[in-house]
Protein backbone atom coordinates (compact mmCIF):
# COMPACT_ATOMS: atom_id res chain seq x y z
CA UNK A 1 0.00 0.00 0.00
CA UNK A 2 2.19 2.87 1.24
CA UNK A 3 5.48 0.98 1.31
CA UNK A 4 6.98 2.69 -1.75
CA UNK A 5 6.21 6.13 -0.33
CA UNK A 6 7.68 5.12 3.04
CA UNK A 7 10.90 3.82 1.45
CA UNK A 8 11.16 6.93 -0.77
CA UNK A 9 10.82 9.20 2.27
CA UNK A 10 13.44 7.22 4.21
CA UNK A 11 15.89 7.22 1.27
CA UNK A 12 17.68 10.53 2.11
CA UNK A 13 18.49 9.55 5.70
CA UNK A 14 19.50 6.05 4.57
CA UNK A 15 21.98 7.58 2.12
CA UNK A 16 23.32 9.75 4.94
CA UNK A 17 23.64 6.99 7.54
CA UNK A 18 24.97 4.09 5.47
CA UNK A 19 28.11 4.22 3.34
CA UNK A 20 28.05 1.01 1.32
CA UNK A 21 25.63 -0.01 -1.42
CA UNK A 22 24.83 -3.25 0.40
CA UNK A 23 23.85 -1.47 3.61
CA UNK A 24 21.67 1.00 1.77
CA UNK A 25 20.01 -1.76 -0.23
CA UNK A 26 19.23 -3.73 2.93
CA UNK A 27 17.76 -0.65 4.62
CA UNK A 28 15.57 0.26 1.64
CA UNK A 29 14.39 -3.34 1.31
CA UNK A 30 13.46 -3.24 5.00
CA UNK A 31 11.15 -0.30 4.30
CA UNK A 32 9.44 -1.95 1.33
CA UNK A 33 7.41 -4.09 3.71
CA UNK A 34 3.67 -3.52 4.13
CA UNK A 35 2.77 -0.06 5.42
CA UNK A 36 -0.56 1.58 6.13
CA UNK A 37 -0.73 4.73 8.25
CA UNK A 38 -2.51 8.10 8.36
CA UNK A 39 -0.24 10.43 6.31
CA UNK A 40 -0.97 13.46 8.50
CA UNK A 41 0.87 12.06 11.54
CA UNK A 42 3.05 9.50 9.78
CA UNK A 43 6.06 11.68 10.59
CA UNK A 44 5.98 10.35 14.16
CA UNK A 45 6.79 6.89 12.82
CA UNK A 46 9.34 8.34 10.39
CA UNK A 47 11.09 10.03 13.32
CA UNK A 48 11.19 6.89 15.45
CA UNK A 49 12.29 4.77 12.48
CA UNK A 50 15.03 7.27 11.60
CA UNK A 51 16.33 7.15 15.17
CA UNK A 52 16.41 3.35 15.01
CA UNK A 53 18.22 3.41 11.65
CA UNK A 54 20.79 5.78 13.13
CA UNK A 55 21.34 3.45 16.10
CA UNK A 56 21.62 0.52 13.71
CA UNK A 57 24.29 2.31 11.68
CA UNK A 58 26.35 3.06 14.81
CA UNK A 59 25.89 -0.12 16.82
CA UNK A 60 27.02 -3.41 15.27
CA UNK A 61 25.09 -5.38 17.90
CA UNK A 62 21.79 -3.64 17.12
CA UNK A 63 19.13 -6.05 15.82
CA UNK A 64 17.90 -4.55 12.53
CA UNK A 65 14.82 -6.80 12.69
CA UNK A 66 13.58 -4.65 15.56
CA UNK A 67 13.07 -1.77 13.11
CA UNK A 68 10.48 -3.72 11.14
CA UNK A 69 8.91 -5.05 14.34
CA UNK A 70 8.46 -1.59 15.85
CA UNK A 71 7.08 -0.22 12.57
CA UNK A 72 4.52 -3.01 12.30
CA UNK A 73 3.40 -2.59 15.89
CA UNK A 74 3.09 1.22 15.80
CA UNK A 75 1.50 1.83 12.42
CA UNK A 76 -1.88 0.44 13.51
CA UNK A 77 -2.30 2.53 16.71
CA UNK A 78 -0.96 5.68 14.98
CA UNK A 79 -3.34 5.15 12.06
CA UNK A 80 -6.22 4.59 14.48
CA UNK A 81 -5.58 7.91 16.20
CA UNK A 82 -4.96 9.77 12.93
CA UNK A 83 -8.01 8.38 11.14
CA UNK A 84 -10.28 9.10 14.09
CA UNK A 85 -9.10 12.70 14.39
CA UNK A 86 -8.60 13.75 10.77
CA UNK A 87 -11.14 11.65 8.85
CA UNK A 88 -13.69 10.98 11.57
CA UNK A 89 -13.75 14.36 13.33
CA UNK A 90 -11.87 17.23 11.68
CA UNK A 91 -13.04 16.43 8.14
CA UNK A 92 -16.68 16.34 9.28
CA UNK A 93 -16.34 19.70 11.04
CA UNK A 94 -14.54 21.26 8.06
CA UNK A 95 -17.18 19.93 5.65
CA UNK A 96 -20.04 21.27 7.75
CA UNK A 97 -18.51 24.76 7.93
CA UNK A 98 -17.61 24.76 4.22
CA UNK A 99 -21.13 23.69 3.17
CA UNK A 100 -22.77 26.32 5.37
CA UNK A 101 -20.61 29.10 3.89
CA UNK A 102 -20.95 27.81 0.31
CA UNK A 103 -24.76 27.65 0.53
CA UNK A 104 -24.72 31.39 1.18
CA UNK A 105 -22.53 31.99 -1.85
CA UNK A 106 -19.47 32.73 0.25
CA UNK A 107 -16.29 31.96 -1.71
CA UNK A 108 -14.50 31.39 1.57
CA UNK A 109 -16.39 28.07 1.92
CA UNK A 110 -13.95 25.79 0.03
CA UNK A 111 -10.99 27.78 1.36
CA UNK A 112 -12.22 27.24 4.92
CA UNK A 113 -12.37 23.50 4.28
CA UNK A 114 -8.76 23.42 3.07
CA UNK A 115 -7.50 25.60 5.92
CA UNK A 116 -9.30 23.71 8.70
CA UNK A 117 -7.88 20.42 7.41
CA UNK A 118 -4.36 21.49 6.51
CA UNK A 119 -3.30 23.93 9.23
CA UNK A 120 -3.43 21.24 11.97
CA UNK A 121 -2.07 18.77 9.41
CA UNK A 122 1.17 20.67 8.70
CA UNK A 123 1.66 21.72 12.33
CA UNK A 124 1.35 18.10 13.50
CA UNK A 125 3.65 16.88 10.75
CA UNK A 126 6.46 19.06 12.10
CA UNK A 127 5.78 18.33 15.79
CA UNK A 128 5.50 14.57 15.26
CA UNK A 129 8.73 14.37 13.26
CA UNK A 130 10.63 16.43 15.83
CA UNK A 131 9.32 14.44 18.80
CA UNK A 132 9.72 11.11 17.02
CA UNK A 133 13.42 11.70 16.32
CA UNK A 134 14.19 13.14 19.78
CA UNK A 135 12.27 10.52 21.76
CA UNK A 136 13.52 7.68 19.57
CA UNK A 137 17.17 8.73 19.80
CA UNK A 138 16.94 9.29 23.55
CA UNK A 139 15.17 6.01 24.17
CA UNK A 140 17.52 3.81 22.17
CA UNK A 141 20.57 5.70 23.36
CA UNK A 142 19.78 5.13 27.06
CA UNK A 143 18.37 1.62 26.89
CA UNK A 144 20.50 0.05 24.20
CA UNK A 145 22.63 -1.89 26.70
CA UNK A 146 19.94 -2.72 29.25
CA UNK A 147 18.39 -5.69 27.47
CA UNK A 148 15.04 -3.93 27.39
CA UNK A 149 15.29 -3.42 23.64
CA UNK A 150 15.09 -7.18 23.08
CA UNK A 151 11.98 -7.43 25.24
CA UNK A 152 10.32 -4.52 23.44
CA UNK A 153 11.25 -5.99 20.07
CA UNK A 154 9.65 -9.30 20.99
CA UNK A 155 6.51 -7.59 22.27
CA UNK A 156 6.37 -5.39 19.18
CA UNK A 157 6.73 -8.46 16.95
CA UNK A 158 3.79 -10.13 18.68
CA UNK A 159 1.67 -6.99 18.39
CA UNK A 160 2.68 -6.56 14.76
CA UNK A 161 1.61 -10.13 13.96
CA UNK A 162 -1.71 -9.49 15.69
CA UNK A 163 -2.22 -6.36 13.55
CA UNK A 164 -1.44 -8.25 10.34
CA UNK A 165 -3.73 -11.09 11.42
CA UNK A 166 -6.59 -8.70 12.14
CA UNK A 167 -6.10 -6.96 8.80
CA UNK A 168 -6.15 -10.33 7.03
CA UNK A 169 -9.43 -11.26 8.71
CA UNK A 170 -11.06 -7.91 7.93
CA UNK A 171 -9.70 -7.22 4.42
CA UNK A 172 -9.56 -10.66 2.79
CA UNK A 173 -13.07 -11.80 1.86
CA UNK A 174 -13.96 -15.29 0.70
CA UNK A 175 -17.37 -16.74 1.56
CA UNK A 176 -19.02 -19.86 0.20
CA UNK A 177 -22.47 -19.29 -1.33
CA UNK A 178 -23.29 -22.98 -1.66
CA UNK A 179 -26.18 -24.17 0.49
CA UNK A 180 -26.74 -27.42 2.32
CA UNK A 181 -30.26 -28.83 2.51
CA UNK A 182 -33.30 -27.74 0.58
CA UNK A 183 -36.28 -25.46 0.78
CA UNK A 184 -36.73 -23.35 3.87
CA UNK A 185 -34.18 -25.33 5.85
CA UNK A 186 -31.39 -24.70 3.35
CA UNK A 187 -28.38 -23.22 5.09
CA UNK A 188 -25.25 -21.66 3.65
CA UNK A 189 -22.19 -23.89 3.87
CA UNK A 190 -20.29 -20.83 5.07
CA UNK A 191 -22.39 -20.85 8.25
CA UNK A 192 -21.05 -24.26 9.23
CA UNK A 193 -17.48 -23.27 8.37
CA UNK A 194 -17.81 -20.16 10.59
CA UNK A 195 -18.97 -22.32 13.48
CA UNK A 196 -15.77 -24.32 13.20
CA UNK A 197 -13.43 -21.35 12.70
CA UNK A 198 -14.21 -17.73 11.84
CA UNK A 199 -12.11 -16.40 8.99
CA UNK A 200 -10.93 -19.89 7.98
CA UNK A 201 -10.86 -19.29 4.22
CA UNK A 202 -9.25 -15.81 4.43
CA UNK A 203 -6.53 -17.33 6.63
CA UNK A 204 -5.93 -20.20 4.20
CA UNK A 205 -5.93 -17.81 1.25
CA UNK A 206 -3.43 -15.53 3.00
CA UNK A 207 -1.12 -18.44 3.89
CA UNK A 208 -1.15 -19.72 0.30
CA UNK A 209 -0.21 -16.26 -1.05
CA UNK A 210 2.46 -15.88 1.65
CA UNK A 211 3.90 -19.30 0.76
CA UNK A 212 3.99 -18.41 -2.94
CA UNK A 213 5.76 -15.14 -2.14
CA UNK A 214 8.34 -17.19 -0.23
CA UNK A 215 8.80 -19.24 -3.41
CA UNK A 216 9.72 -16.02 -5.25
CA UNK A 217 6.54 -15.93 -7.33
CA UNK A 218 6.13 -12.43 -8.77
CA UNK A 219 3.45 -10.23 -7.24
CA UNK A 220 2.06 -9.46 -10.72
CA UNK A 221 1.60 -13.17 -11.34
CA UNK A 222 -0.12 -13.57 -7.98
CA UNK A 223 -2.42 -10.62 -8.67
CA UNK A 224 -3.47 -11.99 -12.05
CA UNK A 225 -3.90 -15.42 -10.49
CA UNK A 226 -6.18 -14.05 -7.78
CA UNK A 227 -8.29 -12.25 -10.41
CA UNK A 228 -8.59 -15.40 -12.52
CA UNK A 229 -9.43 -17.51 -9.46
CA UNK A 230 -12.10 -15.01 -8.35
CA UNK A 231 -13.73 -15.05 -11.79
CA UNK A 232 -13.67 -18.85 -11.87
CA UNK A 233 -15.29 -19.41 -8.47
CA UNK A 234 -17.91 -16.76 -9.31
CA UNK A 235 -18.76 -18.46 -12.59
CA UNK A 236 -19.22 -21.89 -10.99
CA UNK A 237 -21.23 -20.35 -8.13
CA UNK A 238 -18.85 -21.50 -5.42
CA UNK A 239 -18.41 -18.09 -3.80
Amino acid sequence: MQNLAFAYTMAPIIRKLYKTKEERSAALTRHLEFMSITPHISTLLFGITSAMEEENSKNADFDSASISAVKSSLMGPIAGIGDSFFWGTLKVIATGIAISLSKEGNIFGPLAFLLIINIPHFVLRYICLDKGIKLGAKFFGQLGDSGLIQSITQAASVLGLMVIGAMTASNVNFELTMKVGGGKIAESLQTYVDQIMLGFFPAVFFLVIYWLLGKKVKTTTLLLGVIAFSILVALVGLA
